[in-house]
C-alpha cells in the first residue's frame, strides 16, 4: 500500500483504495500550504486512509469554499500531507508530494483543477481536465 509521509520523516500515513479524484487546486490556501502556485491532491475515502506513526498537528479555518476545511501537519518540519472537512465528507485529500513513491505525481494525473479562476496567468489548463470555479 503506498506511503508517505512529512518532510522530517516524523509523520507517517498509508493509503489504500482506487482515487475518487485526482485534481489540482488554485484556491488561495493551497497556495500558502504548498508555498507554490497551486497543489496536487490526490482524494481517497477515509477508510482507505490510516495513520502509521507521528501526531499532526491540524489547523481548521473557512476555506474559499466558505466550508471550514482542516489541514494535517508534522509539528516540527511544517509540512502539510492532507486535509479534510465537509466539503469532501468521509473522503481524505492527500498531498501527492507527500507520498513516497516519486512516480505518484506522475501518475495523478488531473482529472479537475478547481478554484480555476484563482489560477496564476503563467500556469496554463491541464488539457482535457474539468475546469471548477469552486469545489467539485
Amino acid at each position: 500500500m503506498p506511503e508517505g509521509g512529512c518532510f522530517c520523516g516524523n509523520v507517517r500515513y498509508e493509503a489504500s483504495g482506487e482515487p475518487q479524484l485526482t485534481c489540482l487546486c488554485h484556491c488561495l490556501d493551497c497556495r500558502k500550504i504548498s508555498g507554490s502556485t497551486y497543489s496536487t491532491n490526490l482524494v481517497i475515502k477515509e477508510q482507505g486512509f490510516k495513520l502509521l506513526s507521528g501526531k499532526p498537528k491540524e489547523i481548521a479555518k473557512k476555506g474559499d469554499s466558505g466550508n471550514v476545511i482542516t489541514s494535517h501537519f508534522c509539528g516540527d518540519c511544517g509540512s502539510t500531507m492532507w486535509r479534510d472537512g465537509p466539503s469532501f465528507p468521509g473522503m481524505k485529500i492527500i498531498k501527492v508530494g507527500t507520498m513516497d513513491d516519486v512516480n505518484a505525481l506522475a501518475e495523478a494525473k488531473p482529472v479537475a483543477e478547481l478554484f480555476a479562476p484563482h489560477r496564476v496567468e503563467w500556469v496554463n489548463e491541464i488539457p482535457g481536465a474539468d475546469q471548477k470555479s469552486t469545489m467539485v
